[in-house]
């Protein structure tokens, strides 16, 4: 906390920036590492100090959770102060990075406080650090799945209506896994199952032309054709730990499940199965030493059963 609060913030404007120190170091310092994965509408590279949009949710979230882990250990007024941070950080955050007319947050502001009026998918990553207003995420997540983000194999990294937009580039139009699964997420930490189920589709569907159904570190993000699979990207990593980790949150995305160990219960909030899939069994569903093993099945209307199959220990499963 101490380092987001100083070191982070070397300007105190309130924002976690990066710069490199030497010509030898990555310009970007934010998961999209690219030389030119930051830059204006113009297609000016954004210079230096940087504060990443999607940073400032992650700082968000972090000031959150140590909150909660403040009071349980009977910090009480260290874990007040760490909630009228994140509160004040998402009020900043909302006037700083806000763009009404894109309904979308800029990419990032640059150097001279500048904010980068683009449309990507960091702003997506957004939705699962719980910083975004609701109003917000609803415009925001419907502008991830008009085409020019959503090629129909997933979201892009960046609007194809930007100016740096390039299908075949690492960070400026192509479709990463890793990054599909935490817009999930978010997706459905707002309640937006729809979309949620939607992404995840896209996902299993572009597995399917993949060697052994392995998602790679990312693929192109050429628009979906009739007939046509996914463009592989010739030196993506696979398999890789990002891309390997990315369906499983996307599954638990649409299930909402959830582990509570004060009250001992494995929870399925709101499930939605998509479209493709009738059942699912998950086995070996650990919460402290219990375990249990579920089938989850869609019926009618979209809802959702279950049935334990195996229960190990004091545990209870319950779907709101």
């Amino acid at each position: 906390m101490s380092w987001i609060d100083v070191s982070g913030d070397q300007d105190c404007d309130g924002f976690v920036e990066y710069q490199r120190m030497t010509d030898r170091g990555l310009a970007n310092q934010g998961w999209k590492d690219s030389h030119d994965a930051v830059y204006h509408v113009d297609g000016r590279l954004a210079p230096g100090p940087i504060a990443l949009c999607e940073v400032q949710g992650y700082v968000y979230a972090a000031k959150r959770l140590a909150a909660v882990c403040a009071r349980r250990l009977g910090h009480a007024h260290r874990a007040n102060e760490l909630e009228i941070q994140a509160d004040e950080l998402a009020e900043r955050f909302e006037d700083a990075f806000w763009c009404a007319d894109l309904d979308t947050y800029a990419l990032a502001l640059d150097g001279n406080k500048a904010p980068c009026r683009v449309r990507t998918s960091n702003a997506g990553q957004l939705l699962f650090t719980g910083i975004v207003r609701r109003d917000r995420a609803l415009k925001l997540s419907r502008g991830l799945l008009t085409p020019q983000f959503f090629s129909g194999w997933g979201v892009r990294t960046l609007s194809s209506a930007e100016r740096r937009y390039n299908p075949m580039s690492y960070h400026n139009g192509s479709i990463w896994p890793h990054d599909n699964a935490l817009i999930a997420l978010g997706l459905d930490r707002y309640g937006l199952k729809e979309a949620t189920t939607q992404v995840l589709t896209a996902m299993f569907q572009a597995a399917a032309y993949m060697e052994l159904r392995r998602l790679p570190e990312l693929f192109c993000g050429f628009q979906r054709r009739r007939g046509r699979g996914p463009t592989l990207y010739p030196v993506a990593c696979s398999p890789q730990a990002w891309a390997s980790g990315a369906p499983f949150l996307m599954l638990q995305a649409c299930l909402g499940l959830e582990f509570d160990t004060d009250s001992q219960e494995i929870r399925l909030r709101h499930p939605r199965l998509p479209r493709f899939l009738d059942e699912i069994a998950l086995s070996n569903l650990t919460l402290g030493d219990a375990s249990v093993d579920l089938v989850i099945r869609r019926e009618i209307d979209n809802d959702v059963s279950f049935r334990v199959s195996r229960m190990s220990g004091s545990v209870r499963v319950s779907l709101l």
